[in-house]
């Protein structure tokens, strides 16, 4: 018999670097799939880690794997600090999605780190994890994962807009849920804004103090990924070879590099909400601090976005890929095919137990 009750530990690490995410938290299913956040924070990378995440695609598959064993050990102690902080206990697992280091599903690759099996052994707990390379090995693009979170906890809006490492969408079209990743964000905001020393562009001030540089925002919407169809999703790789290599041919302040970006970003986004008449949107992740881009998305847009409380701002995929790990438990739905193009519906994911127990 399924239980109604999981009290789980959500645990995510984007493209941005910010860090790694946790949240404890608790799923009841009744009638619909109700949650509830007790604890939550962002744990920031050490310059060591940090580092070497941003090399990850300049390493080979040989010393990616020695990574993904150092990887696993200190992400273990990262939740095990989580677990101490807040004094939690039983746990029903930990459901983490890992840091991604290549991401490629029209060859059929995609690899995020920390997703081995010793994790549970470290943690002495069941782990949930490795949501992508099913979805990949049915012809699925292994991402995004969020939308089926979107569909059973935030349905009541048209668009559920996350402004990570990149930019997603989630939304209904008829009958069905789909998704798709829209353009690259914080991984290109934070990546210039760090050459001046900061780690993020403060509400957007310095954008805000630049010029836009026309050409430059005409390459960047002519990018070919944007005129192909949905199912679509980003990565790294892709961002080195077609954004950063064209930001830096022009030379450019960082200001005006960042005025010119953001303005990409929002023209890229009002282009997918405008074709909704009065769409609600509800708009999470780091992005929403940067209140400057959210003035761009706005005014091209003609609409005000809904922006929820901060732990759901900020832990809102720790918050889904917890529901995805209870979901996989239940051997329920928890990858759609309408979002990702695989073959079909299907529950994701690895489920290891410590101790040499089964693995599922």
């Amino acid at each position: 018999m399924l239980k109604e009750n999981y009290s789980v530990i959500g645990v995510m690490s984007g493209t941005s670097l910010d860090g790694i995410d946790l949240a404890h938290i608790t799923f009841t299913k009744r009638e619909n799939w109700c949650f509830k956040i007790h604890a939550s924070e962002t744990v920031a990378y050490p310059k060591a880690w940090f580092k070497k995440l941003q090399a990850l695609t300049q390493n080979t598959l040989r010393e990616l794997e020695a990574i993904d064993m150092d990887y696993t050990v200190f992400l273990s102690q990262t939740i095990k600090q989580f677990i101490t902080k807040h004094n939690l206990v039983d746990i029903d697992a930990v459901c983490s999605h890992g840091h991604t280091a290549l991401h490629q599903p029209e060859k059929g690759l995609t690899y995020q780190i920390g997703n081995l099996e010793f994790l549970s052994d470290l943690l002495e707990t069941t782990v949930v994890c490795d949501f992508r390379t099913q979805d990949v090995d049915f012809g699925g693009q292994g991402a995004p994962l969020v939308p089926i979170g979107d569909e059973l906890l935030f349905s009541e809006f048209d668009f559920c807009i996350n402004l990570g490492g990149f930019a997603n969408v989630s939304t209904r079209i008829a009958s069905e849920r789909i998704a798709f990743d829209i353009c690259p964000v914080n991984i290109v905001l934070n990546k210039y804004v760090r050459t001046l020393g900061f780690n993020f562009d403060d509400a957007g001030k310095i954008a805000e103090s630049g010029t836009l540089n026309p050409r430059l925002l005409e390459q960047l919407n002519a990018l070919e990924f944007y005129r192909q169809p949905h199912p679509k999703s980003l990565g790294l790789e892709w961002t080195e070879a077609e954004v950063f290599s064209v930001i830096d041919k022009f030379k450019l302040p960082v200001n005006a590099i960042l005025n010119t970006v953001v303005e990409h970003i929002a023209i890229q986004i009002s282009q997918v909400i405008t074709t909704v008449e009065s769409p609600s949107v509800l708009m999470t992740g780091g992005g929403v601090y940067n209140s400057y881009l959210l003035s761009r998305i706005e005014a091209l847009s003609n609409l005000k976005v809904t922006i929820p409380k901060p732990e759901i701002i900020e832990f809102k995929e720790a918050l889904i890929f917890g529901l995805l790990g209870v979901l996989r438990m239940r051997n329920e739905v928890n990858c759609l095919q309408s979002v990702t193009g695989a073959q079909r519906n299907h529950s994701s994911g690895k489920i290891y137990k410590p101790q040499n127990q089964q693995v599922c």
